[in-house]
């Protein structure tokens, strides 16, 4: 097969009804554009996120998928020089208000990363430390929002027996559900979810698409994953990111049987990416 010389996304016409759906969001991003230093990662993104659904953001490495993820919760807020133009809502109020702390709003936006990241402590004191860290330490409470995170994790019946045991001796599906359990035991409105399957073998990455399935009942959910098979099984709405532009934004159907625009159906099926 010949290669394939793919156009800049400044010269690909985006219909403009591709970058808004559905009309309202719980999360809106708003002209967003960022970079890093000099560098210049992200180009006027609009999305509207609906609530309590599954949205995949998809495309290329280097796209630019991640780095909107992190914004969400202003993680990038961490690196040196970066800097952002236009705006991010989350429920009709901006993440970047002055009065806002931003460990409060990680509170609101939990984050789930690609490799597992497990506290040295017993599985307890994982689920719980987003608790301990707010200043909740009623033993009942704790226990009481331990089983409940464990259990929307699917993950408790296969710990509750030995919930002081090391989370490290976990296998790597089960410590992937325990990072989403810690995520979810301080009630997060948001749950970001960045190339949460990618070290895990087939059945445990089969665990974890499941309980996404049934998270989104109590959570909005936006994940980024490499994976067409999993956004296509497990999001209700598909982004398509290419060189740091929102290419094509819809619904997962339409973006997988019958996208709008041919760049879209040319990485969706393989041709390059």
């Amino acid at each position: 097969m010949s290669a394939i010389t793919l156009p800049d996304p400044a010269t690909v016409p985006v219909p403009a009804e591709t970058h808004q759906k559905p009309d309202k969001g719980y999360i809106s991003v708003r002209d967003y554009d960022f970079w890093y230093g000099e560098r210049h990662t992200l180009f006027k993104i609009n999305m509207e996120i609906p609530e309590k659904k599954v949205t995949a953001l998809i495309g290329p490495s280097g796209c630019g998928k991640s780095t909107l993820l992190r914004n969400m919760n202003r993680m990038n807020d961490l690196v040196d020089g970066v800097r952002h133009g236009g705006d991010i809502l989350i429920n009709n109020k901006t993440i970047y208000d002055p009065l806002i702390e931003v460990t409060s709003l990680r509170k609101r936006v939990g984050m789930v990363f690609q490799k597992s990241n497990p506290f040295p402590k017993s599985i307890y004191e994982n689920v719980v430390y987003g608790l301990r860290v707010a200043g909740i330490n009623d033993r009942s409470i704790l226990d009481q929002a331990c089983e409940t995170a464990l259990q929307g994790a699917a993950l408790w019946d296969e710990v509750k027996d030995r919930l002081n045991a090391s989370a490290l001796g976990m296998s790597g599906g089960q410590q992937q559900r325990l990072c989403i359990a810690r995520a979810i035991a301080i009630k997060p409105e948001v749950l970001l979810m960045d190339e949460p399957c990618s070290a895990l073998d087939p059945i445990a990455t089969g665990k974890v698409e499941e309980l996404i399935l049934e998270l989104k009942k109590e959570f909005t959910l936006v994940i980024v994953t490499h994976n067409m098979q999993q956004a296509a099984r497990v999001s209700d709405l598909t982004a398509f990111f290419y060189l740091g532009k929102l290419i094509e934004y819809d619904s997962t159907l339409k973006i997988f049987t019958n996208p709008s625009l041919k760049q879209t159906e040319e990485y969706i099926t393989g041709r390059f990416g």
